[in-house]
Formats: C-alpha cells, structure tokens, sequence
C-alpha cells in the first residue's frame, strides 16, 4: 500500500459512490533504504545525547513544580495560585519546557493567529491530537490548565507537574468523577477571567492526523465561547504521530529524536461563540466546531472514536470496531488446535441459556485456565458472572466459516429473536405477519459480536431502523434486507465475518485491505 493512501476503506464502498474516509487509526511510516541508513547513523549519534539532557531537564522541572504547591492546603488549591509562586514558578517551569522540546528537536514552534484572552475564551480545544508530543501546544498558550486521568498523579515528575497545573483530574474507575470534573469545569469556565483558560483535547486519544476524531462533549459543557487550536507537524517525515496501530512509543521518541530539526505549527483560530442551541446542547457545540477545525486543516471530520479500548469507525449507518473482538477469539481457538465446527452449539431459539466459566469450557473442550478466562471474557456477562450460550453459539457458528452470510444471518435472527408481545400478536394476526422479531437487545447483541458494534449505538439504529415500520422489533426479511442485501452493509457483514480467510491482499473484499494489513494484537493509547 503507497504511503500516500494507508488505511483508506476503499474495499467497502460501492463503486461508483462516496469517496472511503481515511482509517484515523493507523499510522505507516515508509522508509527508503537512504532514510534507513541517516536513521540509523543520527539514532546512534544524536539521539542517545538528545533523550538524555531531555530527561534530565524533566526532572530539573519538579523543584518548580513542588515549589508552587509546597505548603498550601487542598482548600487553597480550589483557588488559582497567585504572587510569588505563580510568577517564579509559572516562568521557570514555561523556560524549562521549551527546553525540554528543544532538545527533543522541536528547534521551531511557529505561532499562527492570536491567542484570545480567558475572558474572551475561558475554553481552548487544540486537535488534531497525535502524539505524546502534544503538549508542547501549551507553551504557546502560556501553560493553561488541562483534564488528566487521576492515575497520572502517581507517575513520577508527571504528577508534580500536573498539581503544578492544577489540573482537573478524572478517574476513569470512579462513575462519580466525571460528573465532578463536569461542574469543576463549568465552576472555571464561568469564572469571569479569575482562572487561567482550560485546555482540552477532544478527541480524546491519538490519531494519524488524517482525519478528526469525534470530539467528546467534556470542553462545551459550560456552554461558553472556546478558542480552536490547530497543531500541525509540517516536517517531510512522520515521525511524531503515534496511532492504535503503528510505530510504539520508543520508536516514535527515538526516530523524532533522530531528526536534526522538527517543525510544529501551531495555529490559533477565531474565538467560537456558541448560539443559544449549542449552549444548551454539548454534542450539537463539539460536533459544530469539530467541522470548523476539520474545514481549516483540510481534512475529514469523522464520527470515529474509541469505545473502551478498541476503535470504532463507521461505515454506512454502522459503527464497528477496527478489529472485532470476534477475531481474537478465533485467534485463541486456533492457537487451542480447536475447530468451531466441532462444537455442539445446539441452543434453543428465542431462549437464553445462562453457563458459568466451567461449562464454557467443557462446550469449548478448553483445558488451559488462562485460556479459558481470555475466551469467556469477550462475551458479556451478567451480575453472577454467566454469559448466554446463545452467544456463544452464534460467535462459533461465525467463526466455522461453513455458512453463507444468508444462513449466518438467519442462525443469528433464530438465536436473538423474541415471540412478539401479545399485543402487537394480536394487532398483526389478521395480518398475519411474522411470529417473531429482533428487538433492540437481540439486535444490539448481533451487531455486537459480530461486528463489535457498541450496544448504544446498535440500539440507536435499531430504533431507527422500525421507524419505517409500526413493529418495535424487525423481521427476517428486513434484518437480512439491512445485514445481507444492502450494497454497503452486506459487503462489511462479508468481510468481517471471514476473517480466518487470507484472500489476496489486492482483492475488494479482502481482510489486508479493509483493515490496512495483518491483524495485530490492539495497543491501548487513551489519555
């Protein structure tokens, strides 16, 4: 695959049509045997020496950042630090950093635009964000104050820069936490100029910088004005952007490190004032200035986000997981010597049958425990820890590869549908419509196993999808009509439904071309 085109969906577009939205997930970095050998000659040279005085002057920054925070109680830190502390601390952690970046090789940091004043916009929201390189965009915005997980706190020099920071804290364990950091937010944004601005980065995670993420709602919450921060990296080689799948976080900091002189632009859009309807609705206020920043870089704005940890794109009016857990499972059977087909999956339709952790492994004829628990914790779980076989039997029957998508489509309606609600019997039986349907549930479940789809939003479009209809559950012919006969939808069913097959990677419908190379184990990247 060129570098000029990594992780395009072409495969799953039909022809003629829309043109296919670039993967923001994968990052390919192509090097020519020249490349190879500078890289090889600077990364034994200039690296080692750069990294090394970079670290060292990272914990040059903690007696700065103690300092700020020495002594003062948690009551006082609910207030923004002023005098002394702010001026000599605030300048000596702002110099250090540009250091710390220039020794990176960050030697330029071109400014574009104005900064707008707290009042004017207590809010900035800087993408795309692609790298752990990131922050340097706070050095431009004079160091304002960021949302970080609450585990960072424990993470040597980084904790006492992000209390040197004040930053807002969010736990992802605690379900409390994020409605506080919510109010603290609103409680600064509102603050008419006493707190620094906030910054955040709505995407949430890092892409390729070929597309925009969906933005998270967290910034427009308060409903006030925000200033877009655009950050680019306009050097003649990628080497700072650090995807789910592509270069690790060493070789990134090492080939980054390797260059003579990296170049970020950053570049401050006008101040976005929100209307009263964004005001009072965050997604429609993310979504709006997430088209605004989009338009200003030249590249798409996705509905693409990461849910958990695996990313989700969308295709047509799906949303799908880059990599369905539904592959590794077949991953670990085969590594167990196991074939789906041999399994007994007998269940009976439209029931659910309840199996602990053991009987799973006796269907699955699993001996090895760790293998068994990594196999049993890719299907859902009720409150005692039991998943439905039904589950389990509409996976495998995936997996064998022996059904046409026709048949896997109407294994998994049986599985998953319901006897209509006596009401809706009694309203249709002169009708005499369908005696079964897939409701929202049973719907989300397919969708989920099969596709890795998240149940929200499998949910959302089943509601969309009755509309049409006066029944709240869909039958045969119309779930095959949206899995099996729709152009778009079908082709997607197909593709990820025979993963185990290894068609030539040039084929449309192959695996390589619609998930930009061989499968490979997920790598968690959330900030």
């Amino acid at each position: 695959m060129s570098q000029g085109s990594p992780g395009d969906w072409a495969p799953l577009y039909p022809t003629p049509g829309p043109p296919a939205p670039p993967n923001p997930f994968v990052h390919e970095l192509h090097l020519s045997r020249l490349q190879r050998v500078k890289f090889c000659l600077l990364g034994a040279l200039l690296a080692p020496i750069r990294v090394l005085l970079a670290f060292i002057v990272l914990f040059l920054l903690w007696p700065f950042a103690w300092l700020q925070v020495a002594g003062l109680t948690e009551e006082q830190l609910q207030e923004p630090i002023t005098g002394w502390r702010k001026t000599v601390c605030h300048n000596g952690v702002l110099g250090l950093s540009r250091l710390l970046f220039f020794l990176l090789g960050f030697l330029r940091i071109r400014v574009r635009g104005q900064r707008a004043s707290r009042l004017q916009a207590p809010v900035l929201v800087a993408a795309p964000h692609s790298t752990f390189f990131d922050p340097i965009v706070l050095l431009p915005c004079d160091l304002p104050k960021v949302v970080s997980r609450a585990e960072n706190l424990s993470v040597p020099v980084i904790g006492a820069l992000l209390r040197f920071n004040q930053a807002i804290l969010v736990s992802r364990h605690d379900p409390a936490s994020r409605r506080r950091v919510v109010e603290e937010v609103r409680r600064r944004a509102t603050s008419g100029g006493k707190w620094p601005q906030v910054l955040f980065f709505p995407e949430g995670t890092c892409s390729n910088k070929k597309a925009l993420l969906k933005f998270k709602p967290g910034a427009f919450i308060a409903g006030v004005p925000v200033q877009p921060v655009l950050i680019r990296y306009p050097n003649s080689l990628d080497t700072t952007s650090w995807a789910w799948r592509g270069p690790g976080v060493l070789k990134v900091l090492w080939l980054t490190a390797s260059q003579p002189c990296s170049i970020v632009d950053v570049e401050f859009l006008p101040v976005y004032r929100p209307s009263p309807e964004e005001s009072r609705d965050p997604t429609l206020y993310a979504n709006n200035v997430q088209r605004v920043m989009a338009q200003a870089l030249g590249i798409p704005a996705t509905e693409c986000e990461f849910v958990g940890s695996l990313p989700v794109i969308v295709v047509g009016r799906l949303k799908v997981a880059l990599e369905p857990q539904l592959w590794e499972l077949g991953r670990v059977l085969r590594k167990a010597g196991l074939s789906p087909g041999c399994v007994d999956t007998e269940a009976e339709p439209g029931r659910s049958r309840m199996i602990s952790q053991e009987e799973f492994a006796r269907q699955l004829q699993l001996s090895d425990p760790q293998m068994v628990a990594g196999a049993f914790s890719y299907f859902q779980q009720d409150a005692r820890g039991l998943v439905d076989f039904r589950d389990v039997a509409l996976a495998l029957a995936a997996l064998d590869g022996g059904r046409s998508l026709e048949e896997l489509t109407r294994l998994a309606f049986e599985k998953q549908a319901e006897e209509k609600e006596k009401q809706a019997e009694e309203k249709e039986k002169q009708a005499e419509g369908p005696g079964r349907l897939l409701y929202k549930d049973g719907f989300s479940t397919i969708l989920h196993l099969l596709l890795g789809s998240p149940h929200p939003a499998a949910r959302t479009l089943h509601a969309e999808l009755c509309q049409a209809g006066a029944r709240q559950g869909l039958s045969l012919c119309e779930f095959q009509d949206f899995s099996v006969h729709h152009p778009l939808h079908g082709k997607l069913f197909g593709t990820y439904l025979r993963p185990s097959q290894t068609p030539n990677a040039s084929s449309p419908d192959s695996v390589p071309a619609l998930a930009n190379g061989a499968v490979q184990a997920p790598k968690q990247k959330g900030d």
